[in-house]
Order: structure tokens, then C-alpha cells, then sequence
């Protein structure tokens, strides 16, 4: 029995030794996981898509004579390719801003005008021709936080266009008349907005589909002369307010993605 007893009190001191003795060590270390990196980066981007373009007036000398009066119905232009290129930089999970220049394939054009002289109907021109652009633009995007792997963003650039008008022919009725207007290009401040989604593939391929609208400014012919090469007044046709509503499929290529993942901190084993 005294046996028994001795075994029962070296247990409970052995015990309360073990308990003592881990109160006094340093608890294990704790699992911290890594943080999450707002990772910035440079990229390269490339896009395709069309234009849907219109132009809001004409404007020629031969329009402002006494008594003239000229209604313009039907202005517009064919759709026609978007091709551009680009390099950026994402500073943050939320911003980037890029440098884009494309080009934007020649869209024809055709128009009608009424011509009233001393309010009398004098008849009406037909007009048609071809449009093409150089745009560059300086962008800046916000992205608007990402679900399943698809990100909404909104953005707005400034920058130049090369407005190109060619082919440019006035056909007149019923008194027959032609006159042609050789082409010239014109330089113009431009602007634009856009709005999309973009789709993260993977770390380093981001796809984009995009609408966007541009202000172009405006365009303008050669001096226009007629069949006969006879022109007795400098009167080349103004395209006033040139804007496009485009479609764009875009694809962004970053240099320095991030990593995939981050490998987990394990704990340090204690010896002994």
C-alpha cells in the first residue's frame, strides 16, 4: 500500500515538474502570413478593333456668299480597322497609365447637301471621299477592384491626330457640276474616355475589351477645283468636329510580372 502511494506522489511531482518547466520555455512561433504585394510593373499592349465615326458639319468659303444657304443631310462614314500599340506602367493594384499610338484605316465617307440661294432651291451636292487617322494619346486608367479574375476600369487620354481626307469629290445636280479635293492632312489636339473589362490570364497576360470615345478635331481637303482644273477662290472642304465611338480587343504583356504565389513561412523546429 505505502508502495502504491510512493508511485502516485512521483507521478503528480513529475507532473507538476513537465508543467512547470513549459510554462517556463518561449511559445512556439506563430504562422504570419506573407503580405499581400501591390505589385507595379512596366507593360507592352497591343489592340484591334473599329471605328464608328462621325463628323458634325461642313464648312467651305462658297457656303458664306450673300444668300447662300446649305443644309447637310447624311454625313457620315464607314466603319473602318483600329490597329495600335503601346507601352505603360501599372504603379499600383488600382492605377496605370500608358503611351498609345495607332492607326486607323481609311473609312469612306459620303454626305448630301441642299442649296438654297435667296431662298430659292438651287440643288444639292453629293458628296463622298475617304478618311484616315494617326492617333497618339497619353492614357491614365482606374481599375476598379477584381472579381474572378475580370477587373472593370474606366480611363481618359489627351494627345494628337493626323486627320488624312483623300479622294474627296462634290457632284452637283441638277446643274451639273464636279469638283475634287485633293488630299491634305491636319493635326489636331484629341481626347478621349474610355471604359472596359480586362481578364487576367496570367500574371503576365491581361486581355481587354474595351469601348472608347474620341474626339479627332477636325479635317480638311486640298483647295478644291473643278473637272477642268479651273478654282477662282481658296476653298478647301473643313470636316468640323471629327468623334468616333470605337470597339477595341486589347491585350497587355507584363515585362516584370508578379509571382504566381508566395511559398508559406514555415515554423523554426527547436532542438532538443
Amino acid at each position: 500500500m505505502r508502495t502504491l502511494k510512493n508511485l502516485i506522489a512521483a507521478g503528480a511531482a513529475s507532473l507538476i515538474s513537465s508543467a512547470a518547466l513549459a510554462a517556463d520555455l518561449p511559445p512556439p512561433p506563430m504562422y504570419v502570413p506573407p503580405p499581400v504585394e501591390d505589385f507595379g510593373g512596366w507593360y507592352l499592349r497591343g489592340d484591334i478593333g473599329f471605328s464608328n465615326q462621325q463628323v458634325k458639319s461642313l464648312d467651305n468659303a462658297l457656303y458664306h456668299d450673300p444668300g447662300v444657304s446649305v443644309q447637310h443631310t447624311g454625313l457620315g462614314f464607314d466603319t473602318a480597322g483600329i490597329f495600335g500599340l503601346g507601352a505603360g506602367y501599372r504603379f499600383n493594384n488600382w492605377f496605370r497609365a500608358d503611351v498609345t499610338g495607332e492607326y486607323r484605316g481609311k473609312s469612306n465617307f459620303h454626305g448630301v447637301d441642299v442649296v438654297t440661294v435667296n431662298g430659292t432651291p438651287f440643288g444639292t451636292n453629293t458628296y463622298t471621299g475617304s478618311k484616315s487617322e494617326w492617333l497618339v494619346l497619353a492614357n491614365a486608367y482606374f481599375d476598379l477592384g477584381t472579381w474572378w479574375c475580370i477587373t472593370p476600369f474606366i480611363g481618359a487620354g489627351v494627345g494628337g491626330s493626323a486627320n488624312t481626307i483623300s479622294g474627296f469629290t462634290d457632284t452637283g445636280q441638277p446643274a451639273a457640276s464636279l469638283a475634287f479635293g485633293p488630299t491634305a492632312t491636319k493635326w489636331n489636339f484629341a481626347w478621349a474616355v474610355h471604359a472596359g473589362l480586362a481578364y487576367k490570364v496570367n500574371p503576365s497576360l491581361t486581355m481587354e475589351l474595351a469601348y472608347r470615345y474620341a474626339d479627332l478635331g477636325d479635317g480638311i481637303t486640298g483647295d478644291m477645283y473643278t473637272w477642268n482644273g479651273v478654282n477662282a477662290v481658296n476653298n478647301p472642304m473643313h470636316f468640323k468636329n471629327i468623334t468616333s465611338h470605337d470597339l477595341r480587343f486589347g491585350v497587355r504583356w507584363a515585362i516584370d510580372a508578379a509571382p504566381v504565389y508566395a511559398p508559406p513561412m514555415l515554423p523554426l523546429m527547436r532542438k532538443g
